[in-house]
């Protein structure tokens, strides 16, 4: 590990977890269980088999320890990546390595399942939830549980929220627009977002789940870099609709946090909703007590990995507003050089801010002390 931070605990508020295949046999409902995803291991390799699809380990989710010249988009076998996706205590032992204090988690892209079944996919959220809060039961003060949120009816949201919570979770992943085609400003949704203030839950926008995640030709090699940049540029569209729909204005107290979205965005974004909105105000009959950033630099928290232009413009980002991460165990991970990487791109950062961005802010908003 580099002395250019001499011991600095560092906390990621994004990392990420891969649930193997298997687990849905243990943690889903009894009646489910002859349903779930199963692991088929051949000459070719292991495969996930569910509903009748058949389909290879995925790689780019489990790539911490290899060289991007190596990366490949699936793997042969399961145990040939970190078991610290999977497993606590090999996760903390990473973590050591790394010289990381506590981490954020968050499921993959894929979690909970994608069912024909709708009650299936409904208790697959359940199943994640309860296994989530098994692996971090193993280290309460070090792994930090997301809760995935249902969100197809509000009351069912609230309930799942609320029985994540005894479980010891800390947060909600919820989905960048409702299902339903309505808005998360709608009034309906009111319930949700009062639970989470209730709790003091940060809700949480992470890459990936947009409608802009896939835009393009995703299988072409453009396709497939555009898409990662579209995964980014989506997150000031996800929360300038909640801040312009004047809920951040009515629950001061909720808290929405960009995760894996980067930075380098945020001041253009703060400073153009501005000015749209006094330019186009009043013939849409939209009067805040405050400019849109009020409620924004409030409210709003966000997670990266490595931005060093977003990191240059720290201040019109929020110093107390934005949070590094480690990605661990997904292909931009900065393990096991975290702390190398840090003081590389944080060398002309007073030490005061750089605590504040590599752990304090997270552990404030988790309550992590």
């Amino acid at each position: 590990m580099t002395e250019l931070i001499p011991d600095l605990r560092v906390v990621s508020a994004d990392s990420h977890l891969n649930p193997p295949p298997d687990m849905w046999v243990e943690y889903l409902a009894p009646e489910f269980r002859d349903r779930a995803p199963v692991v088929e291991s051949t000459d070719e390799g292991d495969f996930e088999i569910f509903e009748g699809k058949r389909r290879p380990m995925v790689g780019l989710t489990a790539a911490a320890g290899r060289k991007p010249e190596d990366y490949t988009l699936t793997v042969r076998r399961f145990t040939d990546v970190r078991a610290g996706g999977w497993s606590p205590a090999p996760r903390i032992e990473d973590m050591d390595i790394d010289g990381v204090d506590a981490e954020v988690l968050y499921g993959t892209l894929g979690d909970p399942l994608k069912s024909s079944d709708p009650l299936l996919t409904r208790a697959s959220y359940t199943a994640y939830n309860d296994w989530l809060a098994d692996f971090c039961s193993h280290a309460p003060d070090r792994l930090i549980g997301i809760a995935y949120i249902p969100c197809n009816e509000v009351d069912d949201a609230v309930a799942e929220i609320r029985r994540s919570a005894t479980k010891g979770l800390r947060g909600a992943m919820i989905p960048h627009v409702p299902p339903d085609g309505s808005t998360w400003g709608d009034e309906k949704w009111l319930p949700l977002w009062n639970t989470l203030v209730e709790l003091d839950w940060p809700a949480s926008f992470h890459v990936g789940g947009s409608s802009l995640a896939g835009s393009g030709d995703y299988k072409s090699t453009a396709g497939y870099f555009n898409s990662m940049v579209a995964t980014k540029l989506q997150m000031p569209l996800t929360l300038g609709a909640i801040v312009m729909s004047g809920l951040l204005e009515r629950l001061p107290e909720l808290k929405l946090v960009s995760v894996e979205g980067q930075i380098g965005w945020i001041p253009f974004w703060k400073y153009y909703l501005d000015h749209a909105y006094q330019k186009h105000r009043w013939h849409k009959d939209l009067h805040f007590a405050e400019v849109p950033s009020f409620y924004i630099e409030r409210q709003c928290f966000y997670t990266f990995m490595e931005d060093p232009p977003g990191i240059e413009a720290r201040h019109a980002c929020g110093v107390d507003r934005i949070m590094w991460s480690s990605d661990y165990p997904h292909s931009e991970t900065t393990w096991p050089n975290s702390h190398k990487i840090i003081g590389e791109i944080m060398q002309t950062v007073p030490e005061p801010e750089m605590k504040r961005i590599v752990r304090d802010n997270c552990v404030e908003l988790y309550h992590l002390d």
